[in-house]
């Protein structure tokens, strides 16, 4: 190969890439022409790197190079510009529509899960684009807004996403300061622990509750999981937030009273550490520190995370059972749902995404999808989770569905220990319903 081109998959490399793209975006401007710009990024590639080995790593980035190379036109220029990053440059782009045509044949073409002797996985990417001169007329500019967009797209949960304007003011340097920031913050004591109520559906008394991270920044106030969860995962920093998240929130749980039986406490683990092998020591060591009488530890997945490395997640998440850990299924249905991986899941509960559970008295197809799902896991035995309650007839539906266990506004924001301390206490200390909502109400309005 020679010195523009990468070794491993034979496409463009980073330096060919560039004198690519500065070309033909100065040819673009000349002839007033119009040019998009794709940055692809492979999600979970460290984790299957770690579970099945760089040789396999190598070949997953043959294979989405060679899926690349056959969106490509022939005037194209597709490049491997990163580890686990890719781009595609397409001349003759003029809109949006154009460029998007491209990245659906992309997701058509890694639709189908990817197999080798050391494994089979989901190939899950993430798109950004840019165009010109829509977004930028200077190549180094539309590579940042590309970059950026692959940033917004993984934020807010989407396969892709546009550069949506030609301001920098806010461009990659916040997200950078963000790291270094968020690398301070559990040293200075800025991230705490807030639990959301979960309920018994029919009768409304406490099953326990969600945890859930929030991280008031010294120089930046509250700062939305949103942005701060997919920067811990690309910097490696979600491995240390895990391990002190699981231990506050089994901490400040072994401390609550209360006359409800065991409580559930459920703690969110991001899809890059459910394939990791390391994943069942760090909720063991949770484990072993923390008194857990009347509290039961369950983690909440995605389950888009499973796809990743079905195999060797499942493997993973049946030694967590093992240990008395229970796994829910978070945003269930939102994502790669199939029967195939459905039937073997380790899981012991399914959530019932809040996209559903909003719509579902308006929208026919959300009340069918959400019977459906009740009706799935109650087939195999698992509970179902209802999020997103926010009134008391979209409750009496799920109540009506057989649906087990509520979370919602209705019942309860997010709110900090002695705050829920303080709801046990009103749920198990006066007897009429009216008066328990009085309560709830007046916690709600201080969340």
């Amino acid at each position: 190969m020679n010195a523009t081109h990468d070794d491993l998959t034979g496409l463009h490399n980073r330096r060919g890439f560039f004198l690519a793209l500065r070309r033909q975006v100065g040819y673009a401007n000349e002839k007033r022409g119009g040019l998009a710009l794709l940055v692809v990024d492979i999600g979970g590639f460290k984790a299957m790197n770690n579970t099945h080995g760089y040789e396999f790593g190598d070949l997953i980035l043959q294979h989405v190079g060679t899926l690349i190379g056959r969106v490509a036109r022939a005037h194209d220029f597709a490049a491997r510009i990163g580890d686990n990053r890719f781009a595609l440059i397409l001349p003759g782009i003029m809109n949006r529509g154009h460029a998007e045509l491209a990245i659906q044949k992309l997701f058509r073409l890694l639709d189908l899960p990817f197999e080798a002797r050391q494994g089979r996985v989901k190939v899950g990417v993430t798109v950004g684009a840019a165009l010109c001169p829509i977004n930028a007329t200077h190549a180094d500019t539309l590579v940042q807004l590309a970059e950026r967009a692959v940033i917004a797209a993984r934020s807010n949960r989407e396969p892709y996403a546009f550069a949506v304007d030609t301001s920098l003011s806010d461009n990659l340097s916040e997200y950078w300061d963000m790291e270094i920031e968020l690398s301070n913050a559990l040293a200075r004591g800025e991230l705490v622990m807030h639990y959301q109520p979960k309920v018994d559906c029919r009768t409304r008394k406490p099953v326990g509750a969600e945890a859930l991270m929030r991280w008031t920044s010294r120089t930046r106030g509250a700062v939305s999981p949103d942005l701060f969860i997919p920067v811990a995962e690309r910097t490696g920093q979600i491995k240390a937030l895990t391990l002190w998240a699981l231990n506050t929130a089994l901490r400040q749980a072994s401390d609550w009273k209360h006359d409800f039986g065991d409580l559930s406490i459920a703690v969110n683990v991001s899809a890059d550490l459910v394939a990791h092998e390391d994943l069942a020591d760090i909720i063991g060591s949770a484990l072993n520190l923390w008194v857990r009488d009347r509290i039961n530890l369950t983690l909440e997945i995605t389950e888009r995370s499973l796809v990743v490395s079905p195999e060797s997640s499942f493997n993973i998440l049946s030694r967590i059972r093992e240990m008395g850990v229970k796994v829910s299924i978070d945003d269930f249905g939102t994502g790669y749902s199939c029967l195939a991986y459905f039937r073997n899941i380790p899981a012991d509960e399914l959530k019932i995404d809040k996209s559903f559970v909003s719509d579902l008295l308006t929208e026919p197809a959300c009340a069918e999808i959400s019977h459906l799902i009740i009706d799935l896991a109650h087939r195999f035995g698992m509970s179902v989770v209802a999020e997103g309650i926010e009134d008391e007839a979209t409750l009496e539906f799920l109540q009506e569905a057989h649906c087990d266990i509520a979370q919602g506004y209705l019942l309860g924001k997010p709110m900090s220990s002695e705050d829920f301390q303080r709801w046990l206490d009103a749920a198990g200390g006066v007897e009429s319903m009216s008066e328990i909502d009085m309560v709830e109400a007046d916690l709600r309005s201080k969340a």
